[in-house]
């Protein structure tokens, strides 16, 4: 996956649309900020998500975070590989490690995200 094509939330989450499904993540710069995270909780298949609402958690050797969702929608997958190896987000956050993905409620939504230009601002890089 190409991160350049991805929206950004201020919450450091990503999200990649192909369509009306979205694959939703948390960027590299925030699992370099949570260090190393030893466990994911993420939400069943056929539950519903709202823009910027939490729906699970993360958790690190040093904090528990929310995860955030970019976009509203029905989960349709969720990554079953990180209940055993929740490291994946620490060694490839914008590709294996990615968390669910969604069947997108309003496209629109992905218009009300930043960049990657411009998130990349918003961590100061």
């Amino acid at each position: 996956m190409d991160s350049k094509n991805f929206k950004f939330t201020e919450e450091h989450e990503w999200v990649s649309a192909d369509n009306d499904v979205a694959t939703i993540g948390i960027t590299h710069y925030a699992q370099g900020e949570l260090g190393d995270i030893v466990y994911v909780e993420l939400p069943q298949e056929g539950e519903e998500v709202t823009m910027m609402e939490s729906f699970g958690t993360i958790e690190a050797v040093k904090a528990v975070s929310e995860l955030y969702s970019p976009v509203s929608g029905t989960i349709l997958e969720k990554n079953e590989e990180l209940e055993a190896q929740p490291e994946l987000i620490n060694q490839d956050a914008e590709g294996k490690g990615w968390l669910i993905k969604v069947k997108l409620k309003d496209l629109n939504e992905l218009e009300k995200l930043m960049s990657y230009d411009e998130y990349q601002s918003f961590i100061g890089k």
